[in-house]
């Protein structure tokens, strides 16, 4: 199989939510709240020209899981 870069992409953005929802799966658990807890960030840009008017809102959320399995994601691409 030919790696190329949105693959890899993909792998990482697969990645990100398997962590996501293993995070979210075991929210409840108290030992390991330091993984689950995510870190959110918000972009909002808006543009009033009168005329037309433009207004979005991007949202992440990051948690230690997410990150993880990034990295795994990574590791199997590189391992492919």
């Amino acid at each position: 199989m030919k790696k190329n870069g949105w693959i890899l992409f993909l792998f990482i953005v697969l990645g990100l939510v398997a962590g996501a929802l293993l995070a979210r799966w075991l929210e409840k658990v108290p030992g390991i709240s330091f993984l689950t807890k995510p870190i959110v960030t918000t972009w909002s840009p808006a543009v009033d020209l009168y005329v037309l008017s433009f207004n979005m809102t991007l949202q992440l959320q990051i948690s230690m899981f997410s990150i993880i399995g990034a990295v795994i994601a990574v590791w199997l691409y590189r391992k492919m």
